[in-house]
């Protein structure tokens, strides 16, 4: 299962998704930002590729919504309503992150 997490700078907490759901087998994770300045900018590729998109705010899932609309299509585009409160790989962050995810996922 492929996951894309999306928040705006992609340097606190679409990285640290990425980093703890990689660890799981059968799943591949990335994670991207909105803004133009993101470590890597969320793109019509990635969201092909994914399965589900994880976005942390609602401003994430509007812009992503928007500017995808038709890749969109058939896929689950989900919001975990996590403010941007948290170090990269904080461990409250790591919490929060898995119990929210495993509501839309099995994770083994």
């Amino acid at each position: 299962m492929n996951l894309l997490f999306v928040c705006s700078e992609n340097r606190l907490r679409s990285p640290t998704g990425e980093e703890v759901f990689s660890r799981y087998e059968e799943i591949n994770a990335i994670g991207a930002g909105t803004n133009e300045d993101a470590e890597t900018v969320v793109s019509g590729d990635l969201i092909e590729w994914a399965d589900i998109v994880f976005v942390m705010e609602q401003s994430h899932k509007n812009k992503v919504a928007k500017k995808f609309k038709d890749l969109l299509k058939g896929k689950k585009l989900v919001c975990l309503d996590i403010p941007d409160n948290y170090e990269r790989m904080d461990p409250a962050l790591v919490r929060l992150l898995q119990n929210k995810v495993a509501k839309h996922i099995r994770l083994l």
